[in-house]
């Protein structure tokens, strides 16, 4: 009994179970009796707990900073400490999975596109069919908007099918001034190589062992195996092509993302094609003539 609200109750209990006057019990429990007569003031946040549940129960691997975002959006005002304590006494907790180990040292930062378009990070990620049939999902993403621009999944993932999904890409957003990847064989092939050359698009290979240099789509990655992968038994492909599908609207309309100040992929996507870009996103010192000369 270590909170003022466990040693009241301890005091009550003692009082009814023993019957003894509250002066005796507030002795044997070590507090005063002003604290055990305490009757909080507190305003009745049962609305908001039963909300704050509601939406943990539906993003179980959303943290209270995340869940705070999608009550602001539905009209709820309260601090992130006020948040904190109730997401900590409704136990919502989010487990954390065993980490990898990390490369130690200095890293040089990755300079931010700074519209919409202009790179886009490319990676794969894979999972099994309930039945142990695996399967690989193409992730493709805007760089400055974090936008999941496509989630191809299928047994199998050539690099002559990367180049038409890429093709496919290209004629609903546009072609990106460069493209990131690492040095798969499939990003390495002679159909990417005559595509990147085709279409004059600028083609950057991370150094080998370096997943950091690929950084954007390597977060999205851990975020999508996290959030969907994990928490979903896929029983056929067209199963999985269909959780992927609605995950991915859901990403990029709804789930408010942290670099982004809470913001969305989509929300992010727009200000940048109007030519309002957020702060945050800008790099002044690089001049607007540089623009295709990105380095990491």
């Amino acid at each position: 009994m270590v909170t003022p609200v466990a040693k009241r109750q301890a005091v009550r209990h003692i009082q009814e179970a023993l019957e003894l006057s509250e002066r005796r019990a507030c002795a044997l429990v070590g507090v005063a009796r002003r604290v055990a007569r305490y009757v909080s003031t507190r305003a009745d946040d049962a609305a908001l707990r039963q909300r704050l549940r509601d939406l943990a129960a539906q993003r179980r691997r959303f943290g209270y900073r995340r869940l705070g975002y999608l009550l602001a959006r539905e009209g709820f005002s309260l601090n992130h400490k006020k948040l904190f304590r109730l997401y900590q006494e409704e136990g919502l907790k989010v487990r954390h999975r065993g980490g990898r180990k990390r490369a130690l040292g200095t890293r040089s930062p990755m300079t931010i596109p700074q519209e919409p378009g202009q790179r886009w990070s490319l990676d794969f990620v894979s999972d099994a069919l309930i039945c142990g049939r695996r399967f690989r999902i193409l992730a493709v993403i805007d760089d400055f908007s974090r936008k999941n621009l496509a989630l191809v999944a299928d047994t199998s993932l050539s690099g002559g099918r990367v180049a038409r999904e890429l093709t496919a890409l290209v004629e609903r957003y546009g072609k990106p001034l460069m493209i990131v990847s690492d040095n798969g064989t499939e990003f390495t092939s002679h159909a990417i190589l005559k595509w990147a050359d085709k279409m004059k698009v600028e083609w950057h290979y991370i150094a080998p062992g370096k997943p950091q240099q690929n950084g954007f789509v390597e977060s999205f990655n851990g975020r999508l195996r996290d959030e969907c992968l994990n928490e979903t038994l896929f029983t056929s492909l067209s199963h999985a092509r269909h959780v992927l599908a609605d995950w991915r609207e859901d990403y990029n309309t709804v789930r408010p993302h942290s670099q982004l100040d809470g913001r969305t992929p989509d929300q992010i996507a727009r200000q940048g094609s109007r030519g309002h870009a957020p702060e945050t996103l800008v790099i002044p010192s690089t001049p607007s003539h540089k623009k295709r000369e990105l380095s990491f």
